[in-house]
């Protein structure tokens, strides 16, 4: 049998540990740092997800055969990299690799360059020269701090005001660190999300889901990194998924192979569907967070080989998928993007849990004396399977009801659009 490290402790990564409990092969599985609910299914180790020394001499100790890198964090620092160099197995894309999602400036180029469609785009470094820019352009407009910002580094101002007040934050207070900002055109209509596994030129579509940014009901409020999401979507249709697949998908890892940085591992692809077709809202070189949650319950493949073929680079098994739909909510800290307190105790999760087809994946919580408290600012997922939609929305928002604790706030709309 099989040891697995899974690296990060969010609920993306109860997620991933959850598909490799059911695999035939593996058999111990550790998590590093993991998370109060991850502590039922894998062996919480107390190391960061970005302490690569530590990961790595964690992993050689344990004889680890696969480590599966969940953030983005860590893959932006080279975790790959080390692991390879030190002749261990890992699943995640290369340093060079992760740029696409690392850096904004990088994926917009690419995109250019192979002629991938996206919206119109300029990058700038000068604060009173990008604000130029946007006084003689149109609203809204997209700014995004070109790097990592967990999610929260795009905003969309409506007015002139707003996007002065955002170019300051993002130029000249250095609110994400010191970095440059990409101003794009702004584009309408569903986003949804099409990851796959890709191995250089080999790309094994996933199923699609969609994800709720916005904190507040009807789509409100500020940018998050996710209150919930579902799969399937009845507004694709399959012609639309062939096109993301061949215009989009194969194209970029092409690109990458071409550029001397193959990928290796799981590019998500946040799509849109507009009145001129499917383009480009941005890429992420890890599993989406919380769109993986939904999606992995619909895969009836065994993750470890499907893990194991892009990172040895042998033939991939057939991706088998259910046909159930699958709606998940997300419990997040009041005060959410924004600062929020920790360590209020949750009460009722076995009872939430009660129905078979819930399952509650957890994304920021922590033991304290025997009783799982918040500790991040998304909290919890609780997500259904269900024959449709709508049966997966009502039993999934029943299970969420069952949930009892003082500080949490969720979106009883999930899905909205196609319910």
């Amino acid at each position: 049998m099989k040891n697995v490290l899974v690296v990060g402790g969010g609920g993306r990564e109860h997620a991933i540990v959850d598909a490799l409990s059911r695999s035939a092969v593996v058999g111990k599985i550790y998590c590093a740092p993991g998370n109060a609910g991850i502590a039922a299914q894998a062996e919480c180790v107390p190391i960061k997800d970005s302490d690569i020394e530590g990961l790595l001499s964690f992993a050689k100790e344990k004889g680890i055969d696969l480590t599966v890198v969940g953030p983005e964090v860590p893959l932006s620092a080279g975790i790959t990299d080390s692991f390879t160099a030190a002749g261990l197995r890992v699943f995640g894309p290369s340093k060079a690799a992760a740029r696409i999602e690392a850096s904004k400036d990088f994926a917009k180029r690419l995109m250019a360059k192979y002629n991938v469609p996206t919206a119109a785009y300029k990058t700038f470094e000068s604060y009173d020269e990008a604000l130029e820019y946007v006084r003689g352009g149109r609203f809204p407009v997209v700014l995004k701090y070109d790097g990592l910002a967990a999610g929260k580094g795009v905003v969309i101002p409506e007015t002139f005001e707003e996007a002065e007040a955002t170019l300051k934050d993002m130029l000249l207070d250095d609110k994400f660190g010191k970095g440059r900002v990409v101003v794009e055109e702004f584009l309408t209509g569903p986003e949804f999300s099409l990851l796959s596994f890709v191995d250089g030129e080999r790309v094994f579509p996933m199923v699609l889901s969609q994800d709720h940014k916005r904190a507040y009901e009807g789509d409100k409020g500020p940018n998050t990194g996710g209150m919930g999401a579902y799969t399937p979507l009845p507004f694709v249709t399959a012609e639309d998924e062939k096109y993301a697949l061949e215009k989009i998908m194969k194209p970029v890892a092409a690109a990458m192979v071409a550029e001397g940085c193959p990928f290796k591992g799981v590019l998500y692809g946040g799509l849109m569907k507009t009145p001129d077709g499917i383009k480009v809202i941005e890429f992420n070189c890890r599993f989406g967070d919380p769109e993986t949650e939904v999606v992995l319950p619909r895969l009836e493949s065994d993750i470890y080989d499907v893990f194991s073929a892009i990172a040895d680079g042998t033939p991939m098994p057939e991706l088998k998928w259910s046909d159930s739909a699958v709606m998940g909510f997300v419990m997040a800290s009041k005060g959410y993007p924004g600062s929020y307190e920790k360590g209020f105790a949750i009460e009722g999760l076995d009872k939430a849990a009660e129905d078979p087809d819930v399952r509650i994946y957890h994304m920021g919580t922590s033991l304290k004396d025997g009783k799982v408290c918040t500790s991040g600012g998304r909290v919890l997922m609780v997500l259904a399977s269900a024959e449709n939609l709508q049966a997966a929305h009502d039993k999934a928002l029943a299970a969420v009801e069952k949930v009892n604790c003082a500080n949490l706030f969720y979106r009883r709309d999930i899905g909205w659009r196609v319910l």
